[in-house]
């Protein structure tokens, strides 16, 4: 397997293998019959050779022009360039090597003053020991963001823990993709349990972003595990879901210290029924995909309140029960998936989408779900939280071709 090979089996690693509709490769080919990556000129690339351009060019500037021009502004401009961009022995060579030119085309023919000499000399050798200096602020910064995300990868690790692929008997898969680029966790959420009364699924999505919503994100999930060991039922859990939002919202002072509600499908599986209960809390419904490609929309027949609006009313929960077959899967998503827009603001309609496909198991199907998602919309524009639980049974013909527009 080339490098190239290597890179895209670790990209698609996570979803479980390569996405359906991907070629299969040659198992018999080697190394050699990859062909070589041709190498790019990137932006970043181009402003390190920068500081090397401009050298040149300031020596070419001070040659070939009158002496009473000056190339100052060349070999200044090097270092400063060298220094966000380059490493420290970098830097400092590159402020050496203007200080030398500016030396050498400055005194050339000795017919400058000595006094003209020695100023933009040291002008350019002051430049250069600043942007050494501002090469180490930028480098702490590096090494201060890398902490930072470091500990936010690990925040979510611990909030959002990826869930076993296999639980209590079920084929279990989840994906987190987050809006920002330099975010790892905001305010979706899902979580798995099994229980003495099943498998317990939930997926929701808080109000707002920010620490707020991560805060929140925790007490639903802490929460969550614990009443799914306790309670008997998906309603009881759903009222434990509440009175811990309600009590953590008056531990707040101020109004946006907490999220004040959140949308949520809880799910159970229990264990040998070959049954799926649903109750949804306001949130986008979850989907059943058979083996041969059906989709059933599991839609609660009546709209109930998010998690933490109780005080606005008081809605019982209905459960609704299906049929769980062998080789059926369960997707559960939030609203990152399905109000996607592409450039003529079109939604992304994931029962229109996946109606009539079939995938191998739940980690292929989510793994293309983001895909998709990321190609119809240009990137995300929201986070996204998936989770899909698979019925152990004969594994489907893989169909994975979208239909047609």
């Amino acid at each position: 397997m080339g490098p190239g090979e290597v890179e895209e089996e670790r990209t698609y690693a996570w979803a479980g293998g390569r996405l359906p509709g991907d070629p299969v490769p040659d198992p018999g080919l080697g190394d050699e019959t990859a062909p070589p990556r041709p190498r790019r000129l990137t932006p970043r690339s181009l402003a390190r050779a920068l500081p090397a351009l401009l050298i040149a060019g300031g020596v070419l500037y001070g040659l070939l022009t009158p002496r009473e021009f000056t190339a100052v502004p060349f070999f200044t401009a090097a270092p400063l360039i060298a220094a966000p961009l380059s490493s420290l022995r970098t830097t400092v060579l590159t402020g050496a090597a203007a200080v030398v030119a500016m030396y050498a085309v400055r005194s050339r023919g000795g017919e400058h003053s000595a006094a003209g000499v020695v100023t933009d000399v040291v002008t350019v050798a002051s430049v250069a020991l600043l942007a050494v200096a501002i090469n180490r602020v930028v480098r702490l910064g590096d090494r201060r963001l890398a902490s930072a995300r470091e500990i936010a990868e690990a925040a979510q690790r611990a909030v959002l823990p990826e869930p076993a692929a296999r639980i209590g008997g079920f084929e279990i898969a989840a994906c987190y993709e987050a809006a920002r680029q330099d975010a790892f966790i905001g305010g979706d959420l899902y979580a798995v349990q099994d229980s003495p009364y099943g498998v317990r699924l939930i997926v929701g999505d808080v109000r707002g972003k920010g620490m707020g919503a991560v805060a929140a994100v925790a007490v639903v999930i802490g929460a969550f595990r614990e009443a799914a060991e306790r309670e008997d039922t998906l309603e009881a859990v759903a009222q434990r879901l509440e009175r811990a939002l309600a009590r953590e919202g008056t531990r707040r002072e101020a109004v946006d210290a907490f999220e004040g509600f959140t949308t949520a499908v809880l799910a159970e599986l229990p264990h040998g029924d070959g049954l799926v209960r649903v109750l949804s809390r306001g949130h986008p419904p979850p989907l059943l995909l058979y083996a041969d490609g059906t989709l059933r929309t599991l839609a609660a027949p009546e709209p109930a309140l998010p998690l933490g609006m109780g005080d606005l009313g008081i809605w019982p929960d209905e459960v609704m029960e299906e049929r769980f077959p062998d080789g059926a899967t369960l997707l559960l998503y939030t609203d990152g998936l399905s109000e996607a827009r592409d450039a003529l603001g079109r939604f992304y309609d994931p029962e229109r989408r996946l109606a009539g496909r079939a995938y191998p198991g739940p980690a292929a199907l989510l793994g293309t779900l983001a895909d998709e998602v990321r190609r119809h919309s240009g990137g995300m524009t929201d986070d996204m939280a998936l989770l899909a639980v698979r019925h152990p049974g004969l594994s489907p013909t893989v169909t994975g071709r979208p239909p047609s527009a």
